[in-house]
């Protein structure tokens, strides 16, 4: 029997400097890693 789990992790970064969002779009991701950006 198998079952499909998905864990979300959700972080608000409040006034984020321009270096922040740099540092963030360069992060090396495990595959199935998914990231999403909202500015």
């Amino acid at each position: 029997q198998f079952e499909i789990r998905t864990h979300k992790r959700v972080l608000d970064i409040v006034d984020p400097t321009p270096q922040t969002v740099d540092a963030l779009m360069k992060l090396d991701l495990s595959a199935g890693v998914d990231v999403e950006i909202k500015l």
